[in-house]
């Protein structure tokens, strides 16, 4: 009895604050109705990995299939050249890419307010809103075999090189793009973060003799590192979401063996290998199951080296 009647306090409590915050609720409505419709209301669709589904049939009427899919998934050798390429290349974005949007939120820290430090955000930001077919586009333009620098080369004497069908150079070259062009966007969470430092502390520091680097690593970084490792956690819970974007636009067959993730395979095994749904369905669904346990395992660990207790989850 007391259990119930302890409940059902909470209950009354809960109602009370929403009633008493119902204007915040409100403009959170449409942003819970959106992702409700597009984003837990087709999850349904799952069910589709364990069917032989049927376009006719729909999936309610096409049968059930057990675990069929997600045998041919791991008797397939493409998957796991795609795990590995994915894997490869999630795990050397955040070695690569992940530390440059912090290097250079603290390196724009440090300069003085004024037109230079806004006219160099303005342009190291632009690329952000670049797509990536455009960025292919230029970077076709400029590597190619008739390209702007082969042309050069060429010039120079010096023989043509086919860079994009060079597999060697392909990942570095993902990664280097992708800096150019997210790095800038990615600062201004740690410039957010840097400003909500108190500048009594800086003001302190200088007082007591410390230097710009010294209070860098004294009271820029410590302050910020939560927000960094937040971002480290989200980073590891996308680790299979390795760029289709980028990958699919700058892809081609030459460079396909170290190229090849498990997002453009899921693409050319439903749409250019035949329309086999509940094989490509099993595969997105392995990829988000793997994306969550590390999302959830990383928190963890997070959160027993930092020795907080609040995390993500």
């Amino acid at each position: 009895m007391a259990k119930q009647t302890k409940t059902l306090s909470a209950r009354r409590s809960l109602w009370k604050e929403i009633l008493r915050n119902k204007y915040i609720y409100l403009i959170l409505l449409p942003g819970l109705i959106y992702y409700i419709i597009f984003a837990y209301g087709p999850m349904y669709g799952l069910t589709i990995a364990f069917k032989d589904y049927n376009v006719r049939e729909g999936i309610l009427g096409s049968p059930w299939n057990g675990i069929d899919n997600f045998v041919r998934i791991f008797r397939d050798y493409e998957f796991y050249l795609a795990l590995k390429n994915t894997l490869i290349i999630s795990f050397s974005r955040i070695l690569f890419q992940f530390p440059v949007p912090i290097i250079l939120a603290l390196l724009l820290n440090e300069l003085k307010e004024g037109i230079y430090k806004k006219t160099l955000q303005t342009v190291l930001t632009f690329p952000n809103f670049l797509s990536w077919v455009v960025v292919s586009s230029i970077l076709i333009n400029l590597l190619s075999n008739g390209g702007a620098i082969n042309n050069l080369l060429n010039l120079m004497g010096f023989p043509r090189q086919d860079f994009l069908a060079n597999s060697q150079i392909f990942r570095p070259l993902l990664y280097i793009t992708d800096i150019w062009k997210s790095a800038g966007w990615g600062s201004i969470i740690y410039l957010a973060a840097i400003s909500a430092i108190s500048p009594d502390l800086y003001e302190a520091a200088t007082i007591d003799g410390a230097g710009k680097f010294q209070k860098m690593i004294s009271i820029t970084w410590p302050s910020i590192r939560p927000t960094v490792v937040v971002m480290l956690i989200l980073s590891v819970g996308g680790v299979m979401n390795a760029g289709f974007d980028q990958i699919f636009n700058m892809e081609n067959p030459a460079v396909r063996p170290v190229s090849d993730i498990l997002d453009t395979y899921i693409y050319r095994i439903t749409f250019n290998t035949g329309t086999d749904f509940g094989f490509s369905t099993g595969v997105g669904l392995f990829k988000s199951l793997i994306n969550f346990i590390l999302l959830v395992t990383f928190d963890k660990i997070s959160r027993i080296i930092s020795g907080h207790t609040n995390g993500i989850f």
